[in-house]
């Protein structure tokens, strides 16, 4: 089961979309895998300290985007194929990248340089 005691939830973006995010992540570095269950809505909600409303938003969007399912009277439990997966790692590499570029962009490197310094710092960090 997810470790949701890891989740550090910020004011910038909503608490929901954090949840997912998280499970994501967790997803991508295997430490959630297919079959793995959730903590039901009332006990995540308990752990986070935040509204199961909430809980239930983030469920529903997970449910909607394919890598949970809740069946009658049960706890959601993670699934995943390999398409779902690789949409997941796309997702957040795409997002990754993205923060890093607007990051680079307002402090005012240049495409060369960040170019040059990634591919100095790939080969450095092996």
């Amino acid at each position: 089961m997810i470790d949701f005691s890891k989740l550090r939830l910020n004011s910038r973006d909503p608490i929901y979309q954090q949840i997912v995010d998280f499970v994501k992540r967790e997803i991508i570095k295997k430490n959630a895998v297919d079959g793995d269950e959730l903590p039901s809505r009332r006990e995540l909600a308990f752990i986070l300290d935040i509204n199961p409303n909430t809980v239930q938003k983030a469920y529903k969007q997970m449910e909607d985007e394919g890598f949970i399912i809740t069946g009658n009277n049960v706890r959601s439990i993670i699934q995943l194929d390999d398409e779902t997966y690789g949409k997941i790692e796309r997702e957040l590499t795409v997002s990754l990248v993205r923060e890093f570029i607007n990051s680079a962009r307002e402090s005012g490197l240049s495409y060369e340089r960040v170019i040059s310094l990634l591919g100095q710092l790939w080969d450095e960090n092996k």
